[in-house]
């Protein structure tokens, strides 16, 4: 099955250096890049209420944790092009069950991907799928109605890391 639906992108562009975009974006997110976390959290957990307890303990002040980071930028030097660009994976199981508990569908586009990038002329910007548009193909009005508060949440981080509406 093959299946062709709408995506909505957005991008914010900043008049603050890249390296300040990076660091304002960092700040506002909990870390969950340790692979081993998460099954550790799921094995140690006496309940769900504890589960939820114990993630939550990584959220940062933005409701998302970063699950990984990817410096292009590092790598493109090692291949003699300079670039400045990040992409992270980012989430929070707590909100990604209010969508999976619906359809399971939604775990193909969660995690969250956000880029951060700087163009040829120099313009800083953060880019992303809008999470509601990449819903709107499983047709569920429960999966996209939580999707539209994560659409949220995520133009709010944009929006203070980068100082700039979409």
């Amino acid at each position: 099955m093959i299946e062709s639906f709408t995506v909505q992108h957005c991008e914010h562009v900043s008049q603050r250096s890249f390296e300040d975009v990076v660091a304002r974006f960092e700040a506002e997110i909990g870390d969950l890049a340790d692979p081993g976390i998460i099954p550790r959290e799921i094995a140690t957990a006496a309940s769900p209420a504890d589960f939820e307890l114990r993630i939550k303990a990584y959220e940062g002040r933005s409701g998302f944790m970063r699950f990984l980071t990817n410096d292009h930028g590092a790598w493109m030097a090692r291949v003699g092009v300079d670039a400045k660009i990040r992409s992270y994976i980012i989430g929070n199981p707590l909100v990604a069950r209010t969508m999976i508990t619906h359809d399971p569908g939604v775990g193909l586009n969660v995690p969250i991907r956000v880029v951060i990038f700087q163009t040829a002329s120099g313009e800083v910007r953060l880019a992303y799928d809008l999470p509601s548009s990449l819903m709107s193909r499983l047709h569920n009005d429960q999966v996209s109605a939580a999707a539209l508060k994560l659409d949220a949440k995520l133009r709010s981080l944009a929006e203070l890391a980068t100082g700039a509406p979409a």
